[in-house]
Parts: C-alpha cells; sequence; structure tokens
C-alpha cells in the first residue's frame, strides 16, 4: 500500500495561485510495511522529547530498526482482486485498507488454509474520536450514513468466497445509537442473502449504551468483538478521552449476558510501554467478564504525527502470552506480531466454536 505525499522541497516558486501551469515534485512514500526487501522511506525524527510518554509521543526514532519478523510482501492474488474490485464497485469501505493492516493480502486470499476473511468498515471512512494510534482520518461532523450501505454489503459478501465475514465501523457518537440499528440492519442483510456465512461484529463502545449493545447482540451475529487496545494506565494516552477501560469492561459483559451462548473477543496492542504485570491485570479482568477470545499483536505506528513505539515485542514473546492466555481461561489466543483484532478471525478453531454454540443452542431449543 502506498500514500502520495507532496515533496518538502518545490521544484519550482509556487504563485500566489496555483495554474495548470504550475508543477509540484510528487514522491511515492511506502506506510507501514517494508515491501520485497526495499528499505523504508526516511522520515524526520520529531523534536518533541517531553511529556509523559517517555521519548517523546510521536516522531520517529531513526535508531530503532523494525525487525525482520515485520516485513510483509505487497499483496497480491486473484481473490484478493476479487474482494478489491467488488468493493470499489459498491463504494464500500474496509478496515484493511483504511487503517493499513499488514495482513490484507493473507486475510483476502485465505492463506494457508483457504478460509478467506474481511473486514468491512460499516458507517463511513470518518471516525469522531482521535485515538492516538489510528491511521483512520476523523471528523467531528462525518457524513450521514449511506442507506445503502446495508444492501451493498450483503450484496458484495453473498458475491465472495468467504466463510467468515468481520464487520467494524468508525466511531459514531454524532449519531443517537452510535450506529448500532445501522449495524444491525447489516447483519440482518447478510444472514438473508447467505445464511451459512458467520459474521463478527467489532463494535465501538457506543459511549456506554448498552440498549445500543443489546440492538446488535440480538441482530444475528456470531461473534462479539470489542477492544480495549491497551493496558488500564496507558488509556487516556492511547485512547480517545471519550473510551474507557472500564466502559469496555462493560460493553463486552453486557454482550456476554444479553444472549445465551454468545462468543466474546478482545484485542490488545503490544510495544507501547506496557509492562507484563499490567498485561496479566488486562488479560485477567477480560477474563473476569468472560471475553472467550483474544487477540495481542504488535503496534505500529502509522504515521510520524502517531504514538511511538516504545518495543518491537518478540514472536517468541508473543508465543508465551498465546500459552499464558489460555492457560488462564481463553478459550482461543491468537498472538504474535502481526496479528490484528480480525487477523484470520475465521481460523477453524474459531468456526469450530461458532458451530457448537450453534448446535447446543439447537438442541436446547
Amino acid at each position: 500500500m502506498f500514500q502520495l505525499s507532496i515533496s518538502q522541497e518545490p521544484l519550482v516558486s509556487f504563485p500566489k495561485v496555483l495554474n495548470s501551469h504550475s508543477s509540484l515534485r510528487v514522491r511515492c512514500k511506502s506506510s507501514n510495511l517494508k515491501i520485497d526487501g526495499e528499505p523504508p522511506a526516511k522520515v524526520k525524527e520529531s523534536e518533541a522529547k517531553s511529556g509523559p510518554y517517555p521519548g517523546g509521543m510521536t516522531g520517529r526514532d531513526p535508531s530503532v530498526k523494525k525487525p525482520g519478523w515485520l516485513r510483509q510482501r505487497a499483496p497480491q492474488g486473484e481473490r484478493f482482486q476479487q474482494v478489491k474490485e467488488s468493493l470499489s464497485i459498491l463504494k464500500l469501505n474496509t478496515v484493511c485498507e483504511e487503517a493499513q493492516c499488514p495482513n490484507i493480502g493473507e486475510c483476502w486470499n485465505g492463506g494457508a488454509d483457504g478460509i478467506a476473511t474481511a473486514t468491512i468498515m460499516l458507517l463511513g471512512d470518518t471516525c469522531t474520536r482521535g485515538c492516538r494510534f489510528c491511521a483512520v482520518k476523523t471528523s467531528r461532523n462525518p457524513l450521514p450514513p449511506d442507506p445503502m450501505e446495508p444492501l451493498n454489503t450483503a450484496i458484495a459478501i453473498a458475491g465472495w468466497a468467504v466463510d467468515y465475514i468481520v464487520l467494524t465501523s468508525v466511531d459514531r457518537d454524532d449519531l443517537p445509537d452510535g450506529g448500532s440499528g445501522h449495524f444491525a440492519k447489516t447483519v440482518k442483510a447478510i444472514k438473508e442473502l447467505k445464511p451459512e456465512i458467520m459474521i463478527e461484529c467489532l463494535t465501538s463502545d457506543f459511549r456506554g449504551d448498552l440498549k445500543a449493545v443489546e440492538t446488535l447482540v440480538h441482530s444475528g451475529l456470531d461473534v462479539f468483538a470489542h477492544n480495549v487496545e491497551t493496558v488500564k494506565r496507558l488509556q487516556r494516552l492511547v485512547r480517545d478521552p471519550r473510551a474507557g477501560y472500564e466502559q469496555s469492561l462493560s460493553v463486552l459483559q453486557h454482550a456476554k449476558h444479553s444472549k445465551e451462548g454468545m462468543i466474546t473477543k478482545s484485542s490488545i496492542m503490544l510495544g507501547l510501554g506496557e509492562s507484563d504485570e499490567e498485561l496479566k491485570e488486562a488479560m485477567a479482568d477480560l477474563r473476569a467478564v468472560e471475553v472467550d477470545i483474544l487477540t495481542l499483536g504488535q503496534y505500529l505506528q502509522p504515521t510520524p504525527l502517531h504514538l511511538t513505539v516504545k518495543e518491537y515485542v518478540t514472536p517468541e514473546k508473543f508465543s508465551f502470552w498465546k500459552e499464558y492466555g489460555e492457560s488462564i481461561g481463553f478459550r482461543y489466543v491468537a498472538s504474535g506480531p502481526l496479528v490484528r483484532s480480525s487477523y484470520r478471525a475465521g481460523e477453524l478453531f474459531v468456526k469450530t466454536m461458532v458451530r457448537e454454540k450453534a448446535n447446543n443452542t439447537a438442541s436446547i431449543s
């Protein structure tokens, strides 16, 4: 994935008003990824070295090099192109693209097991919040939701060779229900066109509105996901002030208790300066509200304006956290440097959990 950026040095002196004869030098700048071994673009280090975040909150440290295990090849493949083209035709957004996810090729193509996963971002591409880790654009007054989006999303997904779909959204604090009704309509539309598909909803906190949580839980989804993002101490630094640790735990707990057998999921980014004890505390808190599935991944700074990476956690340490998480009761932990909230969400184990839930519900009724 590439971004176009205007060079800091003009090719010619700019007139006061640009016209058709004016020219700019434009260069192509790589985003988070190191593609096919090419060196990343050099980014000027921020001079900000003060504040409560050791080493400066933003900017890039040229002495810290991205390790080899974080390199990914550019996405390609027949199924990848099919998904990309249909998204463009129907004017749908994906968090895979908007948040610059490094796993887009693997998820859309299906990986080694052939289980394809895509993550659709509902309610537009503009968020009403400004979390310091996220690359999605923000505004206090984003455009109104597209009333055709639920149907268009269902039509697109029905035509894809995917077994498991993740629906997520930007935060929409400007809407009375936070967008939960729009979310629920989309789930119902998808299930109507493709009843066998499994749907995970990765939601906002709806400002703590538990009625909004119930609306979505009873829409027909299979997995309810909401991310605490980081450990308790770093919440105010990493997330928008309108989000909160206790509020997120409350949302996850209410989703679990609102419907018998509901599978719940959350995610934590590592490398933001958390300690092992703080991570253990967060994992214990998630188990206390009966979260079933946990994903742990490396935080990667999307731009120099976002929070700096404090540590590149090794694959071995991620393996330790997977074992630890499952030892304290999580039914499944996906843990690795490139793991993201919806990374390989349709993996066989998760699909089996969903089917078990469906079979148990059917036997009871």
